[in-house]
Protein backbone atom coordinates (compact mmCIF):
# COMPACT_ATOMS: atom_id res chain seq x y z
CA UNK A 1 0.00 0.00 0.00
CA UNK A 2 2.81 2.38 0.91
CA UNK A 3 4.52 1.83 -2.46
CA UNK A 4 1.26 2.65 -4.29
CA UNK A 5 0.92 5.91 -2.37
CA UNK A 6 4.50 6.86 -3.21
CA UNK A 7 3.90 5.97 -6.85
CA UNK A 8 0.75 8.11 -7.07
CA UNK A 9 2.56 10.96 -5.36
CA UNK A 10 5.47 10.84 -7.78
CA UNK A 11 3.23 10.53 -10.83
CA UNK A 12 1.05 13.45 -9.74
CA UNK A 13 4.10 15.64 -9.28
CA UNK A 14 5.39 14.34 -12.62
CA UNK A 15 2.28 15.69 -14.37
CA UNK A 16 2.62 19.09 -12.70
CA UNK A 17 6.33 19.26 -13.48
CA UNK A 18 5.69 18.90 -17.20
CA UNK A 19 4.43 22.46 -17.16
CA UNK A 20 7.95 23.60 -16.35
CA UNK A 21 11.03 23.36 -18.53
CA UNK A 22 13.60 22.29 -15.97
CA UNK A 23 15.04 18.77 -15.87
CA UNK A 24 17.36 16.77 -13.64
CA UNK A 25 20.70 15.63 -15.02
CA UNK A 26 22.63 12.87 -13.28
CA UNK A 27 26.17 13.30 -14.65
CA UNK A 28 28.31 10.19 -15.12
CA UNK A 29 31.66 11.83 -15.79
CA UNK A 30 34.30 12.43 -13.12
CA UNK A 31 32.05 14.96 -11.37
CA UNK A 32 29.76 12.15 -10.14
CA UNK A 33 30.11 11.42 -6.42
CA UNK A 34 28.91 7.81 -6.64
CA UNK A 35 28.80 6.25 -10.10
CA UNK A 36 27.43 2.91 -8.90
CA UNK A 37 24.58 4.33 -6.82
CA UNK A 38 23.59 6.47 -9.82
CA UNK A 39 22.52 3.33 -11.68
CA UNK A 40 20.31 2.39 -8.76
CA UNK A 41 18.82 5.88 -8.82
CA UNK A 42 17.95 5.51 -12.51
CA UNK A 43 16.41 2.12 -11.77
CA UNK A 44 14.42 3.61 -8.89
CA UNK A 45 12.94 6.22 -11.23
CA UNK A 46 11.86 3.50 -13.66
CA UNK A 47 10.27 1.53 -10.81
CA UNK A 48 7.93 4.43 -10.16
CA UNK A 49 7.00 5.03 -13.77
CA UNK A 50 9.32 7.98 -14.39
CA UNK A 51 11.15 7.51 -17.68
CA UNK A 52 14.86 8.17 -17.92
CA UNK A 53 16.92 9.28 -20.89
CA UNK A 54 20.33 7.63 -21.15
CA UNK A 55 22.61 10.14 -22.86
CA UNK A 56 25.10 7.85 -24.53
CA UNK A 57 28.65 9.26 -24.68
CA UNK A 58 27.51 12.54 -23.10
CA UNK A 59 29.53 13.18 -19.94
CA UNK A 60 30.28 9.52 -19.40
CA UNK A 61 26.79 8.27 -20.24
CA UNK A 62 24.69 10.58 -18.08
CA UNK A 63 21.02 10.16 -17.17
CA UNK A 64 18.33 12.82 -17.55
CA UNK A 65 14.83 12.78 -16.15
CA UNK A 66 11.98 15.00 -15.04
CA UNK A 67 12.48 17.67 -12.41
CA UNK A 68 10.73 16.02 -9.47
CA UNK A 69 11.59 16.93 -5.90
CA UNK A 70 11.54 13.27 -4.78
CA UNK A 71 14.26 12.47 -7.28
CA UNK A 72 16.49 15.22 -5.95
CA UNK A 73 15.87 13.96 -2.43
CA UNK A 74 16.67 10.37 -3.47
CA UNK A 75 19.92 11.57 -5.00
CA UNK A 76 20.82 13.35 -1.78
CA UNK A 77 20.05 10.31 0.37
CA UNK A 78 22.09 8.00 -1.85
CA UNK A 79 25.00 10.39 -2.25
CA UNK A 80 24.46 10.74 -5.99
CA UNK A 81 25.31 14.00 -7.76
CA UNK A 82 22.56 15.65 -9.77
CA UNK A 83 22.11 18.97 -11.51
CA UNK A 84 18.92 20.90 -12.17
CA UNK A 85 19.04 22.20 -15.72
CA UNK A 86 16.83 24.70 -17.51
CA UNK A 87 14.99 24.28 -20.77
CA UNK A 88 17.76 26.21 -22.49
CA UNK A 89 20.36 23.87 -20.99
CA UNK A 90 18.41 20.86 -22.20
CA UNK A 91 18.19 22.30 -25.72
CA UNK A 92 21.94 22.88 -25.69
CA UNK A 93 22.57 19.26 -24.61
CA UNK A 94 20.25 17.94 -27.32
CA UNK A 95 22.09 20.01 -29.91
CA UNK A 96 25.46 18.66 -28.74
CA UNK A 97 24.13 15.10 -28.94
CA UNK A 98 22.74 15.59 -32.44
CA UNK A 99 26.04 16.94 -33.75
CA UNK A 100 28.35 14.41 -32.04
CA UNK A 101 28.89 10.68 -31.63
CA UNK A 102 26.19 10.65 -28.98
CA UNK A 103 22.60 9.51 -28.69
CA UNK A 104 19.68 9.73 -26.31
CA UNK A 105 18.06 6.38 -25.50
CA UNK A 106 14.81 6.27 -23.57
CA UNK A 107 14.67 3.83 -20.66
CA UNK A 108 11.05 2.87 -20.22
CA UNK A 109 10.64 0.08 -17.68
CA UNK A 110 12.58 -1.30 -14.74
CA UNK A 111 13.76 -4.77 -15.81
CA UNK A 112 13.04 -7.67 -13.47
CA UNK A 113 16.38 -9.16 -12.48
CA UNK A 114 17.43 -12.67 -11.45
CA UNK A 115 20.74 -14.21 -10.39
CA UNK A 116 21.24 -17.90 -11.11
CA UNK A 117 22.99 -19.21 -8.01
CA UNK A 118 22.78 -22.22 -5.68
CA UNK A 119 21.01 -21.94 -2.31
CA UNK A 120 24.41 -22.54 -0.71
CA UNK A 121 25.87 -19.36 -2.25
CA UNK A 122 26.29 -17.61 1.13
CA UNK A 123 28.48 -20.42 2.40
CA UNK A 124 30.67 -20.46 -0.71
CA UNK A 125 34.24 -19.24 -0.08
CA UNK A 126 33.95 -16.51 -2.72
CA UNK A 127 31.67 -13.60 -3.52
CA UNK A 128 29.90 -12.61 -6.72
CA UNK A 129 30.54 -9.20 -8.27
CA UNK A 130 27.03 -8.87 -9.74
CA UNK A 131 25.40 -9.67 -6.42
CA UNK A 132 27.61 -7.06 -4.76
CA UNK A 133 26.87 -4.48 -7.46
CA UNK A 134 23.11 -4.91 -7.27
CA UNK A 135 23.04 -4.76 -3.49
CA UNK A 136 25.21 -1.66 -3.39
CA UNK A 137 23.22 0.11 -6.13
CA UNK A 138 19.97 -0.91 -4.36
CA UNK A 139 18.59 -2.71 -7.38
CA UNK A 140 16.23 -5.55 -6.37
CA UNK A 141 16.82 -9.09 -7.62
CA UNK A 142 15.75 -12.68 -7.02
CA UNK A 143 17.91 -15.78 -6.64
CA UNK A 144 16.85 -18.77 -8.73
CA UNK A 145 18.52 -22.13 -9.34
CA UNK A 146 18.05 -25.37 -11.20
CA UNK A 147 14.56 -26.35 -9.95
CA UNK A 148 13.14 -22.90 -10.73
CA UNK A 149 14.82 -22.75 -14.13
CA UNK A 150 13.50 -26.15 -15.16
CA UNK A 151 10.00 -25.16 -13.97
CA UNK A 152 10.02 -22.25 -16.44
CA UNK A 153 10.47 -19.45 -13.91
CA UNK A 154 12.90 -17.62 -16.21
CA UNK A 155 9.93 -16.30 -18.18
CA UNK A 156 9.17 -14.04 -15.22
CA UNK A 157 12.44 -12.12 -15.65
CA UNK A 158 13.89 -9.69 -18.18
CA UNK A 159 17.54 -10.23 -17.25
CA UNK A 160 19.51 -13.07 -15.73
CA UNK A 161 23.06 -13.26 -14.45
CA UNK A 162 24.88 -16.57 -14.33
CA UNK A 163 26.70 -16.80 -11.03
CA UNK A 164 30.14 -18.46 -11.16
CA UNK A 165 28.63 -21.79 -12.10
CA UNK A 166 30.42 -24.71 -13.77
CA UNK A 167 27.97 -25.90 -16.41
CA UNK A 168 30.15 -28.89 -17.27
CA UNK A 169 29.31 -30.61 -13.98
CA UNK A 170 32.89 -30.58 -12.67
CA UNK A 171 32.32 -28.35 -9.61
CA UNK A 172 34.69 -25.65 -10.81
CA UNK A 173 37.50 -28.15 -11.36
CA UNK A 174 38.48 -27.65 -7.73
CA UNK A 175 39.06 -31.39 -7.27
CA UNK A 176 42.86 -31.33 -7.14
CA UNK A 177 43.24 -28.54 -4.60
CA UNK A 178 40.04 -28.58 -2.56
CA UNK A 179 38.44 -32.04 -2.72
CA UNK A 180 39.00 -32.58 1.01
CA UNK A 181 37.49 -29.27 2.13
CA UNK A 182 34.03 -29.18 3.66
CA UNK A 183 32.67 -26.57 1.24
CA UNK A 184 33.70 -28.65 -1.79
CA UNK A 185 32.10 -31.79 -0.39
CA UNK A 186 28.90 -29.88 0.43
CA UNK A 187 28.74 -28.31 -3.02
CA UNK A 188 29.22 -31.68 -4.72
CA UNK A 189 26.59 -33.32 -2.51
CA UNK A 190 24.08 -30.52 -3.12
CA UNK A 191 24.48 -30.75 -6.89
CA UNK A 192 24.24 -34.52 -6.93
CA UNK A 193 21.16 -34.55 -4.70
CA UNK A 194 19.48 -31.88 -6.83
CA UNK A 195 20.24 -33.81 -10.02
CA UNK A 196 18.77 -37.03 -8.64
CA UNK A 197 15.69 -35.29 -7.25
CA UNK A 198 15.04 -33.77 -10.67
CA UNK A 199 15.43 -37.11 -12.42
CA UNK A 200 18.97 -36.87 -13.80
CA UNK A 201 21.63 -39.56 -13.45
CA UNK A 202 24.53 -37.09 -13.41
CA UNK A 203 25.11 -33.43 -12.60
CA UNK A 204 26.44 -32.83 -16.11
CA UNK A 205 23.10 -33.95 -17.56
CA UNK A 206 21.24 -31.64 -15.18
CA UNK A 207 23.40 -28.67 -16.20
CA UNK A 208 22.84 -29.48 -19.87
CA UNK A 209 19.07 -29.36 -19.30
CA UNK A 210 19.44 -26.06 -17.43
CA UNK A 211 21.52 -24.63 -20.28
CA UNK A 212 18.77 -25.63 -22.71
CA UNK A 213 16.17 -23.84 -20.60
CA UNK A 214 18.37 -20.73 -20.47
CA UNK A 215 18.86 -20.95 -24.22
CA UNK A 216 15.11 -21.08 -24.77
CA UNK A 217 14.77 -18.01 -22.55
CA UNK A 218 17.36 -16.08 -24.54
CA UNK A 219 15.94 -17.09 -27.93
CA UNK A 220 12.54 -15.77 -26.84
CA UNK A 221 14.03 -12.36 -26.01
CA UNK A 222 15.81 -12.71 -22.67
CA UNK A 223 18.98 -10.87 -21.68
CA UNK A 224 21.83 -13.04 -20.41
CA UNK A 225 24.87 -11.68 -18.60
CA UNK A 226 27.63 -13.96 -17.33
CA UNK A 227 31.07 -13.60 -15.78
CA UNK A 228 34.09 -15.78 -15.07
CA UNK A 229 33.61 -19.57 -15.37
CA UNK A 230 29.90 -19.27 -16.19
CA UNK A 231 30.89 -17.86 -19.59
CA UNK A 232 33.16 -20.51 -21.08
CA UNK A 233 31.58 -23.50 -19.30
CA UNK A 234 28.15 -22.52 -20.64
CA UNK A 235 29.42 -22.81 -24.22
CA UNK A 236 31.45 -25.94 -23.42
CA UNK A 237 28.34 -27.56 -21.99
CA UNK A 238 26.32 -26.74 -25.08
CA UNK A 239 29.02 -27.98 -27.46
CA UNK A 240 29.43 -31.27 -25.55
CA UNK A 241 25.74 -32.19 -25.42
CA UNK A 242 26.26 -35.53 -27.21
CA UNK A 243 29.49 -36.63 -25.55
CA UNK A 244 31.07 -37.03 -22.09
CA UNK A 245 33.92 -34.67 -21.14
CA UNK A 246 33.69 -35.20 -17.37
CA UNK A 247 36.40 -37.37 -15.75
CA UNK A 248 35.55 -40.10 -13.27
CA UNK A 249 36.75 -37.99 -10.33
CA UNK A 250 33.66 -35.83 -10.82
CA UNK A 251 30.95 -38.22 -11.99
CA UNK A 252 32.19 -41.76 -11.51
CA UNK A 253 32.67 -42.74 -15.15
CA UNK A 254 35.26 -41.94 -17.78
CA UNK A 255 35.63 -39.37 -20.55
CA UNK A 256 34.49 -40.26 -24.06
CA UNK A 257 37.79 -40.92 -25.94
CA UNK A 258 36.23 -39.40 -29.07
CA UNK A 259 34.83 -36.33 -27.33
CA UNK A 260 36.79 -33.80 -29.42
CA UNK A 261 35.22 -34.99 -32.68
CA UNK A 262 31.76 -34.93 -31.14
CA UNK A 263 31.75 -31.31 -30.04
CA UNK A 264 29.09 -29.28 -31.85
CA UNK A 265 30.17 -25.64 -32.18
CA UNK A 266 26.97 -24.77 -34.00
CA UNK A 267 25.24 -24.76 -30.61
CA UNK A 268 27.61 -22.37 -28.87
CA UNK A 269 27.06 -18.66 -28.35
CA UNK A 270 30.50 -17.10 -28.50
CA UNK A 271 33.25 -19.69 -29.01
CA UNK A 272 34.22 -22.34 -31.55
CA UNK A 273 37.05 -24.75 -32.44
CA UNK A 274 38.33 -24.88 -28.87
CA UNK A 275 39.80 -27.96 -27.19
CA UNK A 276 38.79 -29.43 -23.84
CA UNK A 277 41.11 -29.89 -20.85
CA UNK A 278 39.99 -33.25 -19.41
CA UNK A 279 42.73 -33.71 -16.80
CA UNK A 280 40.96 -33.28 -13.42
CA UNK A 281 44.19 -32.09 -11.81
CA UNK A 282 44.49 -29.11 -14.14
CA UNK A 283 42.53 -26.04 -13.02
CA UNK A 284 41.30 -25.19 -16.52
CA UNK A 285 38.30 -26.16 -18.64
CA UNK A 286 39.41 -25.45 -22.20
CA UNK A 287 41.64 -23.46 -24.52
CA UNK A 288 39.13 -20.58 -24.48
CA UNK A 289 40.47 -19.06 -21.26
CA UNK A 290 43.60 -16.93 -21.53
CA UNK A 291 44.68 -17.40 -17.90
CA UNK A 292 47.46 -19.93 -18.68
CA UNK A 293 49.05 -17.70 -21.33
CA UNK A 294 48.81 -14.27 -19.68
CA UNK A 295 51.93 -14.56 -17.51
CA UNK A 296 51.22 -13.85 -13.85
CA UNK A 297 54.77 -12.68 -13.28
CA UNK A 298 54.82 -10.20 -16.17
CA UNK A 299 51.47 -8.66 -15.28
CA UNK A 300 50.80 -6.64 -12.14
CA UNK A 301 47.75 -4.70 -10.93
CA UNK A 302 49.47 -1.57 -12.21
CA UNK A 303 50.30 -2.90 -15.68
CA UNK A 304 47.22 -5.06 -16.35
CA UNK A 305 44.35 -3.24 -18.06
CA UNK A 306 41.92 -3.56 -20.95
CA UNK A 307 40.54 -0.99 -23.37
CA UNK A 308 36.90 -0.36 -24.25
CA UNK A 309 36.07 0.05 -27.92
CA UNK A 310 34.41 3.18 -29.21
CA UNK A 311 31.16 2.56 -31.09
CA UNK A 312 28.81 4.75 -33.10
CA UNK A 313 26.11 5.80 -30.65
CA UNK A 314 23.63 6.52 -33.44
CA UNK A 315 24.22 3.38 -35.50
CA UNK A 316 25.31 0.91 -32.81
CA UNK A 317 23.40 1.93 -29.66
CA UNK A 318 23.54 -1.53 -28.05
CA UNK A 319 27.33 -1.92 -27.79
CA UNK A 320 27.53 1.78 -26.99
CA UNK A 321 25.24 1.29 -23.99
CA UNK A 322 27.31 -1.62 -22.77
CA UNK A 323 30.60 0.34 -22.74
CA UNK A 324 29.37 3.60 -21.19
CA UNK A 325 32.00 4.79 -18.74
CA UNK A 326 33.97 7.72 -17.42
CA UNK A 327 37.16 5.92 -18.49
CA UNK A 328 37.94 4.02 -21.68
CA UNK A 329 40.68 2.07 -19.88
CA UNK A 330 39.66 -0.42 -17.17
CA UNK A 331 41.87 -2.19 -14.64
CA UNK A 332 42.39 -5.86 -15.45
CA UNK A 333 41.36 -8.62 -13.06
CA UNK A 334 41.77 -12.39 -12.96
CA UNK A 335 39.25 -15.16 -12.59
CA UNK A 336 38.85 -18.84 -13.27
CA UNK A 337 38.10 -17.63 -16.78
CA UNK A 338 40.05 -14.38 -17.03
CA UNK A 339 39.56 -13.57 -20.70
CA UNK A 340 38.84 -15.10 -24.09
CA UNK A 341 41.43 -16.22 -26.61
CA UNK A 342 40.58 -14.23 -29.73
CA UNK A 343 41.23 -17.16 -32.08
CA UNK A 344 38.25 -19.05 -30.64
CA UNK A 345 35.69 -16.22 -30.78
CA UNK A 346 33.02 -16.52 -33.46
CA UNK A 347 33.09 -13.92 -36.22
CA UNK A 348 29.57 -12.64 -35.51
CA UNK A 349 30.40 -11.81 -31.87
CA UNK A 350 31.05 -8.16 -31.02
CA UNK A 351 34.22 -7.56 -29.01
CA UNK A 352 33.52 -4.73 -26.58
CA UNK A 353 36.93 -4.63 -24.92
CA UNK A 354 40.34 -6.27 -25.29
CA UNK A 355 43.64 -6.47 -23.47
CA UNK A 356 46.37 -4.82 -25.58
CA UNK A 357 49.05 -7.17 -26.85
CA UNK A 358 47.48 -10.32 -25.40
CA UNK A 359 45.10 -11.62 -28.12
CA UNK A 360 42.60 -11.48 -25.30
CA UNK A 361 39.02 -10.25 -25.53
CA UNK A 362 37.75 -9.28 -22.09
CA UNK A 363 34.17 -8.25 -22.80
CA UNK A 364 31.98 -9.60 -25.64
CA UNK A 365 28.38 -9.43 -26.81
CA UNK A 366 26.10 -11.13 -29.30
CA UNK A 367 22.55 -11.87 -30.42
CA UNK A 368 20.78 -15.20 -30.03
CA UNK A 369 17.31 -15.31 -31.54
CA UNK A 370 15.36 -12.37 -30.13
CA UNK A 371 17.66 -12.06 -27.13
CA UNK A 372 21.27 -11.25 -26.33
CA UNK A 373 24.22 -12.47 -24.31
CA UNK A 374 27.11 -10.53 -22.80
CA UNK A 375 30.18 -12.20 -21.31
CA UNK A 376 32.72 -10.45 -19.07
CA UNK A 377 35.92 -12.31 -18.20
CA UNK A 378 37.30 -12.33 -14.66
CA UNK A 379 35.89 -12.60 -11.16
CA UNK A 380 35.80 -9.16 -9.49
CA UNK A 381 36.73 -5.81 -11.11
CA UNK A 382 38.14 -4.47 -7.82
CA UNK A 383 39.86 -7.61 -6.54
CA UNK A 384 42.76 -8.21 -8.90
CA UNK A 385 43.42 -11.85 -8.02
CA UNK A 386 40.57 -13.01 -5.81
CA UNK A 387 41.58 -16.06 -3.80
CA UNK A 388 39.22 -18.59 -2.25
CA UNK A 389 38.41 -17.42 1.25
CA UNK A 390 39.12 -13.73 0.60
CA UNK A 391 36.57 -11.30 2.10
CA UNK A 392 33.93 -9.70 -0.16
CA UNK A 393 34.77 -6.44 -1.89
CA UNK A 394 33.46 -3.36 -0.09
CA UNK A 395 32.00 -1.21 -2.84
CA UNK A 396 31.85 1.80 -0.55
CA UNK A 397 35.58 1.98 -1.29
CA UNK A 398 35.05 1.67 -5.06
CA UNK A 399 32.16 4.01 -5.85
CA UNK A 400 33.80 5.06 -9.12
CA UNK A 401 34.83 1.62 -10.38
CA UNK A 402 34.85 1.53 -14.22
CA UNK A 403 34.76 -2.28 -14.07
CA UNK A 404 31.63 -2.37 -11.92
CA UNK A 405 30.04 0.17 -14.23
CA UNK A 406 30.23 -2.41 -17.02
CA UNK A 407 28.13 -4.77 -14.91
CA UNK A 408 25.53 -2.11 -14.17
CA UNK A 409 25.36 -1.03 -17.82
CA UNK A 410 24.06 -4.52 -18.50
CA UNK A 411 21.40 -4.28 -15.81
CA UNK A 412 19.88 -1.15 -17.34
CA UNK A 413 20.29 -2.34 -20.93
CA UNK A 414 16.94 -4.25 -21.05
CA UNK A 415 15.08 -1.09 -20.03
CA UNK A 416 15.82 0.26 -23.53
CA UNK A 417 14.68 -2.91 -25.26
CA UNK A 418 11.59 -1.55 -27.04
CA UNK A 419 13.26 1.62 -28.26
CA UNK A 420 16.37 -0.25 -29.39
CA UNK A 421 14.33 -2.72 -31.46
CA UNK A 422 13.07 0.17 -33.61
CA UNK A 423 16.58 1.21 -34.67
Amino acid sequence: MKSKVVLLSILSIFVVSNAFASRILIPMDNSQTDHLKAYGLAYWCLQYGVKVEWLLNYRGGSFMTEDISQIEEACRLRGVSCEKISGADEARIINIIEESNMESVLLEKAPKVAIYAPPSRKSEPWDDAVNLALEYAEIPFDIIWDPEVLLGKLSEYDWIHLHHEDFTGQYGKFFAAYRNTMWYKQDKALNETTAHELGFTKVSKLKLAVSEAIHDYVVRGGFLFAMCSATDTYDICRAAYRTDIVPSESDGDGVDPNHESRLDFGRTYAFENFSIVINPSIYEHSSIDTSPTRGRRSLTPESDYFSLFDFSAKWDPVPTMLVQNHSDVVKGFWGQCTGYNSRYIKKNVTILAETPGKEEAKYIHGNIGKGTFTFLGGHDPEDYQHMIGDPPTDLRLHRHSPGYRLILNNVLFPAAKKKERKT
